[in-house]
């Protein structure tokens, strides 16, 4: 198994004996009733379920109640390296959204554009300019420190440099992660509050498959224990988020033999 790099996130290939197929359309759930004059086009979603910032894209669509069709991209063909697929995204990356023609790369630009265009109000991506920026703290937290700092600085050595050991000092970083998550957290149920937004659904998707480096231990950051807990009583959350998780906690344990100190 190895892992394709990408100028800013990194997506891993998927095991051959997979089976790789596209989703039916997802209509679980009623539609969202769109702004007076907007029309909805055909979204489609391409990604795969190990990707953290494809399944922060599902957990948005299913939250905005969005029928969508996903394509598994078979990145072992090199599907995302096609003429079609670089004319639509030039970086290559998982996920990528079509809506009605138009293509948009990278998690946190998809999130928060479907609430712009699609909510039926601001609550999963504020209006108001303070909590506006709280949320887009938090985006830039996930995007910075979680997932390039302690997931990809990684997964990268592991599944591309064939490593199999990790130092102590990027366990420590995860760890240095979820004292910042703690401290967000505070006294609210939400990263940003006491309502979800767009914050909580990119976090808990990196956050997810950290654990399989580094637990969470309960009694040393409890917030953030129970806000998992939350998060996991999401509707379909499994589905959305927590299998594709699962599969990314099993590869680094195939991957990781032990971690080491750093002299």
């Amino acid at each position: 198994m190895k892992c394709i790099i990408k100028a800013f996130s990194f997506t891993l290939e998927p095991q051959r004996n997979q089976s790789l197929k596209t989703d039916k359309i997802h209509t679980n759930q009623p539609l969202t009733k769109l702004p007076q004059n907007l029309k909805m086009g055909k979204i489609v979603l391409y990604g795969i379920d190990a990707s953290p910032p494809v399944r922060a894209c599902k957990l948005t669509l299913a939250a905005l109640d969005l029928p969508y069709e996903y394509k598994i991209v078979k990145l072992l063909d090199g599907e995302h390296r096609t003429s079609e697929y670089l004319s639509k995204n030039p970086q290559h990356t998982v996920p990528l959204l079509e809506d009605d023609g138009h293509a948009i790369w990278d998690s946190h630009a998809i999130i928060t554009y479907l609430v712009r265009r699609y909510g039926k109000d601001d609550t999963l991506y504020p209006k108001d300019f303070f909590k506006r920026a709280q949320v887009d703290q938090r985006l830039h937290f996930e995007s910075g420190v979680l997932f390039q700092g302690c997931l990809r600085n990684i997964a990268l050595p592991l599944f591309y440099g064939n490593e199999n050991e990790v130092p102590r000092s990027k366990i420590n970083a995860i760890y240095e992660a979820y004292d910042f998550l703690e401290a967000f957290l505070c006294n609210h149920a939400y990263l940003c509050g006491e309502t979800i937004t767009v914050a909580d659904f990119s976090i808990i998707s990196t956050v997810s498959s950290l654990v399989g480096l580094a637990p969470i231990n309960s009694s040393k950051h409890p917030k953030l224990s129970g806000w998992m807990t939350l998060m996991g009583q999401l509707p379909n959350y499994d589905q959305l988020n927590g299998y594709g998780a699962q599969m990314l906690v099993d590869m680094f344990k195939e991957k990781v033999k032990k971690t080491i100190s750093e002299l």
